[in-house]
């Protein structure tokens, strides 16, 4: 059965080289690379720093939120938590908060720190896997390139978890968002329309290398 399979996928190269020799078009598709939406929506993802005043609907964050759950994680354990504030008012008391609990910083710089995103996303670890760090970074990306391939803008955030989790405070706030215990707050994700095309920020592709 081995041998049949072998000999059936010569088979099919050899016709497959048989048409590219002989037909132009063909030799023209396999010297071009094809259009592909997913390198598209990496490629062309920035991290958005100013939002239009434009709710996003709970049917796209769903969706987003679906593919961020779906990102690998180690074995399944799927150790994070997440939270969404979509309201302006519950957004703008967790805001307030931030200030109360932060004095040394100016009320500005705290506010601030959220980028004017209608919607943050709240993400905790289980610090009772190792590895949690990692889900979270995974589930992360996974939610802002489906938000890029939904038209809706993102940025990464780790100024809102500092004052949160550094915040005198931080009990009151941390109770609002209700992540289980053993949970830290890790990551947030500010999402929203985009109100702004900034260029890409240079690559050093040098820091990537092959070891032969």
């Amino acid at each position: 059965m081995k041998t049949l399979q072998i000999i059936a996928a010569a088979v099919g190269l050899a016709t497959a080289i048989s048409c590219c020799q002989n037909n132009e078009a063909c030799q023209q598709n396999a010297a071009q690379p094809q259009e592909n939406s997913t390198i598209e929506t990496i490629m062309s993802r920035r991290s958005i720093r100013k939002y239009k005043d434009q709710a996003v609907s709970r049917e796209t964050m769903d969706t987003i939120l679906k593919c961020g759950i779906n990102a690998p994680n180690g074995q399944n354990k799927q150790s994070w938590e997440v939270r969404i504030i979509d309201n302006p008012t519950t957004l703008q008391k967790v805001q307030d908060l931030m200030v109360v609990g932060n004095p040394a910083l100016s009320a500005e710089m705290v506010r601030g720190c959220m980028r004017g995103a209608p919607v943050m996303t709240f993400l905790a670890r289980d610090l009772g896997y190792d590895f949690s760090a990692y889900d979270c970074g995974l589930l992360a990306g996974n939610m802002m390139l489906a938000a890029q391939s939904l038209g809706v803008g993102s940025i990464c955030l780790g100024s809102p978890v500092r004052f949160i989790n550094d915040a005198e405070n931080s009990t009151e706030i941390l109770a609002m968002l209700g992540f289980s215990e053993n949970y830290e707050l890790s990551l947030c994700i500010g999402l929203g329309y985009a109100n702004e095309s900034p260029a890409a920020k240079p690559r050093d592709i040098n820091k990537v290398k092959y070891i032969d």
